[in-house]
């Protein structure tokens, strides 16, 4: 039986939940990497992929696990000019042993940011 796991990230009424977890994996939610107060063009697109993978490992930290647990990721891209930017980034974040990854191009994501990823990890 699939476990909500409560967070305040997700706004009231929103028909999601950010972390699922499920037979040992945990699911989360795409996560993108702007605060509400920013436009992610005045973000370097560097920071804006740190601090996405940087709530990812805040929503893994709720469930006792961290970025070393993630098995599978999903990366969305507005822009695959920018695939060699996230790729460097995708190696700090996971400089051993990376996850399984699919990367999609899109042609928008929500609050016009230019890259949201999800995550599944195990226990």
């Amino acid at each position: 039986m699939p476990k909500v796991i409560p967070t305040n990230a997700v706004s009231p009424g929103d028909p999601y939940s950010e972390i699922v977890e499920a037979g040992g994996l945990i699911f989360v939610a795409g996560q993108i990497g702007i605060r509400q107060d920013q436009r992610a063009e005045d973000v370097v697109f560097e920071d804006e992929v740190r601090a996405m993978f940087g709530r990812v490992e805040a929503a893994l930290a709720r469930v006792g696990l961290g970025l070393d647990s993630v098995v599978r990721c999903t990366v969305y891209l507005t822009d695959f000019g920018t695939f060699a930017r996230m790729n460097a980034v995708f190696r700090e974040v996971f400089p051993n042993q990376p996850p399984a990854r699919t990367t999609v191009g899109v042609t928008a994501l929500a609050r016009d940011c230019r890259i949201e990823v999800e995550a599944t990890a195990t226990r």
